[in-house]
C-alpha cells in the first residue's frame, strides 16, 4: 500500500513546476496527524508518503520530494530538499557551493519526535514564522524516518519507559539491526542508502534526533555535538560554537538542556553521577567527526510528554536552520581545510580511540526526591522517584575525555591483499573511501605487518557479529603483494575514516565488527604423538631450545600444566606451522601505488 501511495503523491506534486507556491492555501494540507491531535498521536508512515507530496507541490521551487532507497520490506526511504537557493540536487548544492544541514528522524522509529518536529519547523520556515530567510543560505535535508521498517512495527507498549505518542514503532529494523550502530559497518541495507545519501550530499552537519532512555529528572534535552573531544583539531573550535549557541538558543525557549548524554554512570543509581565520553564510529556523532562533519545529538527527555519533546525537538531544528544560515560558509570553509589536513596525515598521529578521565567535578543537577529500597521482585535495589518534590542532586560530573592509544598513520596507505579486495573494496566504496588496484605482482613488497599477540573473541553475537580484540603491534618485513590487491591511500579527505576501518585495534574496525575472524582461527594441526616426536628432536638438537623450554616450565604454572601448549611450544619451531595464523591480512605500506 505504500507504493501507490507515495506514486500519487509525487504525481499530484509533479505539475505546476513554474507555479508560484501559494503557502496560505496550502499551510492547512501541511500540518500532521501528531499537531492535529495536539501531539498526543503520531501518523504510519503513509503520511510522510503523502506530507512529502503535498510540500512539494505547495512549495515547486523550494521543496523536491524523492526517494533515496528502498528498506527490506519495500518501503520507499523518502528526504525532502529544503531550499530558496535553487539547489534542491546534490550536484546542484555542490555547484553552488551551499551549505547543507542533514537533519534524521526515526533512526529508533519509537523515538519519533524528530518526524513531527521536522515537519513542523519545516513548514515554518518556509513561511518564514521561523529561522527567517534560512533556508536562502543553505539546504536543509529532512529525513523523517530513517527505520521505516521499525516505524511500521505500530505498538502502544513499544517504548514503556516514554511518555507519548500513543503508539509509536519499533527500536530496531525488520531485519532486527540497530541502525545506530551501523555506520562503519554498514549491515543494514537502509544504512548503505543512507551513505549513498550522505556521500552525494557531503552534508556540513549531520542532525540525529532521539529521545532518551532512563531515569526521572527535570532537565528536559541533551545537545551533544562532535568534533568537540574528538576529531580534527580546528574543528573543535567550531564544534564547541555550534553546540553553545543551540544551547543557548533553547534555554532562552526555556528548556534546560546539556551537554553530555544524561545517563547515570551507575544504572539506575542518581548518586553515581555522569560520565561524558567521545562516542565510537559506530554511533553518527563518533563517524561523521572521522569525515571532518559536525555531527549533533540531540536527545530529549523520555519522561516529559510529547508536546513538550516536540516544541524542544522543533525549537532545535529552527536553531540549527539560523546557526547554519549565520556560519555556514564559514564552517564550511573549515572543513575544507580539515580535509587538506586529512590528506596530509601521512605518518602524523592519530587517536583509535577516547577515554574520560577520573577527574570529576561536582554539579547542581535538577532532579526529583527518590528512594532506592530492596525489592522482593528483582532481589536488588529498587529506584522511586517523585515527580512532585523537585531535588536539587549535588553528583560527579566526569567530562574530560583525552586521546587514549595513538597510532602513527602510514606513510603511504593500506594495503588489502587480493583474496579479501571484492569484499573489503565493496564496503570502502559504501563510505566514499577511494582506493586504487594493484596493477601488478610485487614477490617481495617492504610492508608492515600486524601480528596479534593476544586475540579474544566476542563471547557472544553482537548485532550478528561475532566481536574480536587484538592485541599487538606493526612489524617491518617482507611480503608479496599480488595484482589486484587494493591499495588504500592515507593522502585522502576520508583519512581518519581510512585508519578507523583498517586499524586492527580500533574499536569499531573492520577487524573488531569480525570481518577478518578466519584469519585468527588456528586450522591446521600437527597430531599429538607426531608432536611428540617432533618435541624430542627439537630438544636433541638445541640445547638453547631445551633451556627456553624448562624456563617457560618453571616461570608459567599454567603452561607447565597444559599438555597441548607445552606441545605447541614445539608445533609453533616447526616448518608445517601456518606462518599466517593470526596474521591481520592488511598490510600498511610507505609507498604509494
Amino acid at each position: 500500500m505504500i507504493r501507490p501511495a507515495l506514486l500519487l503523491a509525487l504525481a499530484a506534486a509533479a505539475p505546476l513546476a513554474g507555479a508560484a507556491a501559494n503557502p496560505a492555501a496550502s499551510s492547512s494540507s501541511l500540518t500532521t496527524i501528531s499537531e492535529r491531535s495536539g501531539f498526543q498521536n503520531t501518523g504510519r508512515y503513509d503520511e510522510v508518503v503523502d506530507l512529502c507530496g503535498r510540500f512539494q507541490k505547495a512549495y515547486p521551487k523550494q521543496v523536491r520530494c524523492f526517494e533515496f532507497g528502498r528498506t527490506p520490506e519495500g518501503r520507499p526511504m523518502l528526504a525532502l530538499a529544503v531550499s530558496r537557493t535553487g539547489a534542491l540536487t546534490a550536484e546542484q548544492a555542490k555547484k553552488r557551493g551551499v551549505p547543507v544541514l542533514l537533519v534524521q528522524g526515526g533512526i529508533h522509529a519509537g523515538e519519533i519526535d524528530g518526524k513531527d518536529a521536522g515537519f513542523l519547523a519545516l513548514r515554518e520556515a518556509l513561511e518564514n514564522k521561523a529561522a527567517p530567510g534560512a533556508l536562502d543560505k543553505q539546504v536543509l535535508l529532512f529525513v523523517p524516518v530513517f527505520n521505516v521498517d521499525g516505524h511500521e512495527r505500530f505498538g502502544k507498549w513499544n517504548r514503556p519507559n516514554q511518555r507519548g505518542p500513543v503508539e509509536m514503532g519499533w527500536r530496531t529494523t525488520a531485519q532486527n539491526y540497530n541502525l545506530n550502530r551501523d555506520y562503519v559497518k554498514a549491515d543494514a541495507p537502509e544504512m548503505q542508502a543512507m551513505l549513498a545519501l550522505v556521500n552525494a550530499w557531503d552534508p556540513l552537519a549531520y542532525v540525529d534526533l532521539h529521545v532518551t532512555d532512563g531515569a526521572k529528572f527535570q532537565p528536559d534535552v541533551s545537545i551533544q555535538v562532535e568534533p568537540v573531544h574528538g576529531g580534527d583539531e580546528q574543528l573543535k573550535q567550531a564544534g564547541l560554537a555550534l553546540q553553545s549557541s543551540v544551547i543557548a538558543d533553547l534555554k532562552a525557549q526555556g528548556s534546560d538542556p546539556k551537554p553530555y548524554y544524561i545517563s547515570f554512570a551507575a544504572d539506575d543509581d542518581p548518586a553515581s553521577g555522569f560520565v561524558d565520553s567521545m562516542s565510537t564510529a559506530r554511533f553518527s556523532t563518533g563517524y561523521f567527526p572521522m569525515r571532518n562533519r559536525f555531527a549533533m545529538l540531540v536527545e530529549t527527555h523520555s519522561w516529559k510528554d510529547y508536546p513538550t519533546r516536540v516544541r524542544i525537538t522543533r525549537n532545535t531544528i529552527v536553531s540549527l536552520l539560523s546557526q547554519v544560515a549565520a556560519h555556514g560558509k564559514q564552517w564550511q570553509k573549515m572543513t575544507q581545510d580539515a580535509d587538506v589536513r586529512a590528506a596530509a596525515m601521512a605518518g602524523a598521529d592519530f587517536p583509535i580511540s577516547y577515554r574520560t578521565t577520573f577527574n570529576a567535578k561536582t554539579i547542581e543537577f535538577p532532579g526529583y526526591e527518590y528512594t532506592r529500597s530492596h525489592s522482593e521482585v528483582s532481589g536488588g535495589l529498587m529506584t522511586h522517584y517523585d515527580e512532585t518534590k523537585p531535588q536539587m542532586w549535588s553528583v560527579p560530573l566526569r567530562d574530560e575525555v583525552v586521546p587514549d592509544l595513538k597510532i602513527a598513520a602510514p606513510k603511504g596507505g593500506y594495503l588489502v591483499p587480493l583474496a579479501d579486495a571484492a569484499r573489503i573494496g565493496a564496503k570502502l566504496k559504501q563510505h566514499g573511501i577511494v582506493f586504487k588496484v594493484v596493477a601488478s605482482d610485487q614477490m617481495s613488497a617492504e610492508v608492515e605487518s600486524f601480528r596479534a599477540a593476544k586475540v579474544k573473541f566476542g563471547a557472544q553475537s553482537f548485532e550478528g557479529h561475532q566481536s574480536l580484540a587484538v592485541e599487538g603491534d606493526w612489524g617491518r618485513e617482507r611480503r608479496s603483494v599480488a595484482k589486484g590487491s587494493l591499495f588504500v591511500p592515507i593522502a585522502q579527505p576520508k583519512a581518519r575514516l581510512v585508519m578507523t576501518m583498517l586499524e586492527p585495534r580500533g574499536a569499531d574496525s573492520l577487524l573488531a565488527w569480525g570481518e577478518f575472524n578466519n584469519a585468527f582461527e588456528r586450522k591446521e594441526y600437527m597430531e599429538e604423538y607426531v608432536a611428540e616426536d617432533v618435541a624430542r628432536e627439537q630438544l636433541e638438537a638445541d640445547p638453547a631450545l631445551r633451556a627456553e623450554f624448562q624456563k617457560k616450565l618453571d616461570s608459567d604454572a599454567e603452561f607447565n600444566k597444559s599438555p597441548a601448549k607445552r606441545l605447541e611450544f614445539f608445533a609453533r619451531r616447526h616448518a608445517s606451522w601456518d606462518e599466517r595464523y593470526n596474521l591481520y591480512p592488511v598490510l600498511r605500506t610507505a609507498q604509494k601505488y
